[in-house]
């Protein structure tokens, strides 16, 4: 671990959930990966959010979730936390990420609830467990009852709580009032899954954030942490609706990850802003109103040369998975 490993905030408190840049065929850019990693620690960011769903985790594979740790963690060195997403309705495949992430160099795991097969409660904290106890990296978890299909209960928190490597939980419930009774519950360090909430959360006493705005605002949610711990809640308040035009262009209709990587291009981040499908990149109305939200909240200037058309191969198939890619996920 290379932050202070604190019961308040085991991984800082400012961390973006990172897109997975990708060439125009759909393959992995780990170059690319390794300069925005670069890019996000220089604009404040304690830490990174590997293959989460921003990073397209549903369809990277087994090989290149590993390349993609390991080339992020020699990018920033020590200067951040790389936390691997280990997220899977397939306990056993699950393990299996997270032991790969481990020997990969990833300084925790982020351990979504399993999606769509809607485990029973005791389901939830056998799941969590097991992937807690197959490596010796912290576990954050990542409580979205949007995406998963089910909440975890105060009770399954409580009891996975004592488990010595599950530290901490990303809530996108958007329930803050939960979210506080839980912080003194349980003692985990809770980040704030939704952008717009990120004040609201360090209000009940949360940790920090794992934001997807981040990915272009990270320099003034840092300033927003730095501000409200110093008690200048005034302060924050103003420097925070200042990033509230991004958050919405981001966040707008769940297409965090198409809409981050049309912004990365726009700054001139990304050379390209290329998702596999079923993801598919913003139209040409979407960038447009994109553009003039990044450059009336200062992101880009307004003479940036506008954003190309995404570059599309002959073969759809080539971004359904690339095809040099043959181990099953």
């Amino acid at each position: 671990m290379v932050l202070p490993a604190t019961s308040v905030r085991p991984f800082g408190a400012v961390l973006t959930a990172m897109v997975t840049p990708m060439t125009p065929d759909g393959a992995i850019d780990l170059k690319a990966a390794a300069k925005l990693a670069k890019k996000l620690i220089d604009d404040g960011n304690d830490g990174l959010v590997l293959s989460g769903t921003t990073g397209e985790s549903p369809v990277t594979h087994t090989p290149e979730k590993v390349d993609l740790v390991a080339a992020v963690v020699e990018a920033v060195g020590d200067r951040a936390v790389v936390l691997a997403g280990a997220g899977s309705n397939d306990t056993a495949h699950a393990i299996r990420m997270a032991t790969q992430a481990a020997d990969a160099g990833a300084d925790g795991l982020l351990v979504v609830s399993p999606y769509y097969s809607r485990p029973t409660q005791e389901g939830l904290y056998q799941h969590f467990a097991a992937v807690a106890d197959s490596t010796d990296l912290p576990v954050m978890l990542y409580d979205i009852p949007g995406r998963t299909g089910v909440r975890i209960a105060p009770e399954t928190f409580a009891r996975i709580a004592e488990h010595p490597r599950v530290v901490a939980n990303k809530d996108a419930t958007g329930d803050v009032w939960s979210a506080e009774q839980l912080i003194e519950a349980t003692g985990l360090a809770w980040y704030s899954g939704d952008d717009g909430l990120l004040l609201p959360s360090l209000s009940v006493g949360g940790a920090g954030i794992v934001s997807v705005a981040a990915h272009v605002v990270g320099q003034k949610f840092a300033e927003v942490v730095r501000l409200w711990d110093a008690g200048d809640h005034t302060a924050a308040l103003q420097v925070f609706r200042t990033t509230v035009p991004v958050i919405n262009a981001l966040n707008g209709a769940g297409a965090q990850a198409v809409m981050a990587k049309a912004a990365l291009q726009a700054q001139g981040v990304l050379e390209h802003r290329t998702l596999r499908l079923p993801n598919v990149a913003a139209s040409d109305h979407e960038v447009a109103h994109l553009r003039a939200v990044l450059i009336a909240s200062g992101v880009i200037p307004a003479s940036a040369t506008p954003m190309s058309p995404p570059e599309l191969p002959e073969d759809a198939s080539a971004i359904i998975g690339h095809p040099a890619i043959a181990t099953p996920r």
